[in-house]
């Protein structure tokens, strides 16, 4: 197992993991507590992490601190900025500054943003404001969903704007149609199933054949879970609710164990399939039936391409 490698380059700099800790929170007292554990983990087994949204801290600079303190815990690891994909050039850009970031974030949120009662109702134009922060960013920028998944036309469309990293973000983790729904949303609980789930939008961006770095996440949770995306095709996998669940009801000590096991297990899947590193298990065979193969089949996606490789 000694010989089993997870390491990736991402961002240009090495990761001892192919994972991201993904957005999760900032802004509050009690999100720089949790940003500053979550670095020190990010940091200890070498994994990138994106902070969460910043456009709070655009509003009110006086909470900046709960993000920069995920830099300062990790002053050279793989740290990712994150706005709305909405937001003016000069927001991204501030959100980029405020961490030194390696990367930019744009979240996508439509049917959150829809479930609000306070949300925004007019999205027109996002694709040439993304196609323009592309252009004014000095750092790479990253597409991501929030729960919800991308088809492969949105991607098309985010790749004519300039973007080449995607971040799938399908369902199947945190829903915030479900969390609005509890703050007395719009939808009352009639689409609460709405997306495309992670592993349908994971094999939706990748029958592009673009030249995309992809991130796999939304309801990934364990090591199993990240070796089938990572066998599929994604090049990195983003976990984010199931770790804050175990750092805020059991603590930082529990999650690192949690992490370490993890680390363990997904060693443990590529031992058991014969890969010794990350492009090594993108060439097993990938078996998909039920729910998803009849989506890939609907789709004009081959599913034995998988199977037979």
């Amino acid at each position: 197992m000694e010989e089993i490698d997870l390491s990736c380059e991402f961002l240009g700099k090495k990761l001892n993991l192919p994972l991201v800790l993904n957005a999760i929170t900032g802004g509050t007292p009690r999100a720089e507590d949790i940003n500053y554990h979550l670095a020190c983990i990010a940091k200890k087994y070498g994994m990138a992490m994106a902070v969460g949204s910043q456009t709070i801290s655009i509003d009110d600079p006086g909470s900046a601190s709960t993000f920069r303190i995920v830099r300062e815990i990790n002053p050279t690891g793989v740290i990712i900025a994150n706005m709305g994909a909405g937001r003016p050039v000069e927001d991204a850009l501030a959100a980029v500054e405020m961490i030194n970031a390696d990367a930019l974030q744009l979240h996508f949120n439509v049917p959150q943003e829809l479930a609000m009662r306070e949300g925004d109702r007019s999205f027109k134009g996002i694709i040439d404001n993304v196609a323009r922060i592309v252009k004014e960013c000095p750092v790479p920028v990253i597409a991501k969903e929030v729960g919800f998944g991308f088809s492969r036309e949105s991607v098309s469309l985010l790749y004519g704007a300039g973007v080449n990293i995607i971040d799938v973000g399908g369902m199947g983790g945190t829903n915030f149609i479900v969390i609005e729904d509890k703050r007395g949303g719009m939808f009352g609980g009639e689409l609460d199933n709405w997306g495309i789930p992670t592993a349908q939008s994971l094999a939706e961006v990748l029958s592009l054949g673009l030249p995309l770095t992809v991130i796999a996440s939304g309801g990934i949770r364990t090591a199993l879970d990240a070796a089938k995306a990572l066998a599929m095709g994604a090049d990195l996998v983003g976990i984010a609710g199931s770790f804050l669940k175990v750092l805020l009801r059991e603590g930082a000590d529990v999650l690192d164990n949690v992490v370490a096991n993890m680390v363990y297990r997904l060693k443990a899947v590529f031992l058991m399939t014969g890969a010794d590193n990350i492009e090594r298990i993108k060439t097993r065979p990938v078996i998909i039936t039920g729910r998803t193969g009849e989506w890939l089949k609907l789709r004009g996606i081959n599913p034995e391409w998988w199977a037979r490789r």
